[in-house]
């Protein structure tokens, strides 16, 4: 905890608040306790300044992300973070990522910014840390020239973040990462197409795999902005957690680097009927709608990225470092990276079993027991943490079927 002699008199916020500890940080966030809807649903929106103590998974996993990104360039690094509530993101990069050299705290609401100030003393880091307050576009768009701009650009608004992402990616340095975080979950996840189209250029599919289909539109977005200032696009990690998506992706300059992204976009279609379902990579090269195996029309959705969603390398230093340094949750980092690194090198989408076993009519299936079939019959098939009933497995439905009847005959 913060030397309590060098703690600054807390000053007066027309809102009641608390002090609490994620991780290494010491902070003076809004009385949590006045937000909740009901006794369980605790409300962020509803905040004086935005703090959401759900998403201190989010923020571990993001302090394990910069400090594998950093040990991986091997320079000081400059950081943004446009949006930062109450500041806490951006402290814990401070304390916990080292080699950070300057970061940029920015935030529109007044309350956030005096907010953001005391928190920053408080954990004494004003020698590092600045506070602006501006709009984040406006933030961005000031370090769009070269020797202005930042290392790590981290997008964590309330909502969608593809409005920034045109001024995010020019913000960047050669080989800066940029994260996202979408909560907009309705939209990419094909119950409302329309907004969804509109914000990620892309149609979404309400499937049973629905929140991958939501990561790799927002990467279809971002690889679609990057583009137009011949910027090419690389990813680090996805992942589906709770009520968001999030990704860390690697920008470079060159418009072949951009080429090389866009041509990883492509399309997906799916059949509601028996669960096929087929990808095409290439903008112009659209997948045939009638399904091969019943005959049905098929659903499409993109363009998407089909490239991959996981680097393993950099997500194995990531588990590594994960056991030694301080989290809020380290079981649940362990987990989620572990989940990661069996499904790397899977193809897009996954099955869910008690689709399966609805569709097929069939009591519920053993998960273990269905990708250890597919496995010993030469198929590619392991778990995926996007859903912890689904399988990664590039065997057609018909083999999956087939399976399945095996096994719920014993």
């Amino acid at each position: 905890m913060a030397n309590q002699s060098r703690t600054p008199v807390e000053p007066f916020f027309p809102f009641a608040t608390e002090t609490l500890r994620e991780a290494s940080a010491v902070l003076l966030v809004p009385r949590l306790e006045t937000y909740f809807k009901g006794k369980r649903e605790y409300i962020p929106s509803r905040t004086p300044v935005f703090y959401n103590p759900l998403m201190s998974f989010n923020r571990d996993v993001a302090v394990l992300t910069l400090r594998a990104y950093q040990r991986r360039v091997q320079r000081i690094l400059d950081v943004c973070e446009p949006f930062t509530g109450c500041g806490v993101r951006g402290i814990r990069f401070a304390k916990e990522a080292p080699h950070v050299n300057n970061l940029v705290l920015n935030d529109l609401n007044p309350q956030a910014i005096n907010l953001t100030r005391f928190n920053v003393e408080r954990n004494d880091l004003s020698e590092k840390i600045t506070i602006q307050q501006l709009d984040a576009h406006a933030l961005l768009s000031r370090h769009a020239r070269p020797k202005k701009r930042f290392d790590v650009v981290d997008i964590d608004p309330f909502g969608s973040p593809s409005p920034f992402l045109d001024s995010a990616v020019r913000a960047i340095k050669r080989g800066g990462l940029l994260a996202l975080t979408a909560t907009d979950m309705a939209p990419l996840c094909g119950v409302k197409p329309a907004p969804c189209i509109r914000k990620y250029l892309g149609k979404p599919l309400r499937t049973a795999y629905c929140h991958e289909v939501a990561v790799r539109l927002l990467l279809n977005a971002l690889v679609l902005a990057a583009a137009k200032h011949d910027l090419g696009v690389t990813v680090f990690l996805s992942h589906s957690t709770d009520h968001y998506i999030r990704v860390y992706t690697q920008i470079f300059p060159g418009a072949q680097r951009a080429n090389d992204a866009i041509g990883r976009l492509g399309y997906l279609v799916h059949c509601f009927h028996c669960l096929n379902r087929r990808w095409t990579i290439g903008l112009s090269n659209f997948p045939p709608r009638t399904c091969a195996v019943c005959g049905g029309e098929m659903a499409v959705a993109g363009p998407l990225w089909m490239g991959s969603l996981f680097d393993s390398d950099f997500c194995r230093e990531m588990l590594e470092d994960a056991r030694s340094v301080e989290l809020g949750d380290r079981r649940r980092v362990v987990r989620l990276l572990n989940a990661i690194l069996t499904e790397v090198g899977g193809p897009p989408t996954y099955y869910v079993v008690d689709k399966i076993s609805e569709k097929l009519g069939l009591p519920g299936l053993s998960k273990a027991a269905l990708i250890k079939k597919l496995v010993d019959r030469g198929y590619h098939a392991t778990e995926t943490h996007f859903n912890p009933r689904g399988i990664r497995s590039n065997a057609p439905i018909s083999v999956i079927d087939a399976h399945s009847r095996e096994l719920s005959r014993g």
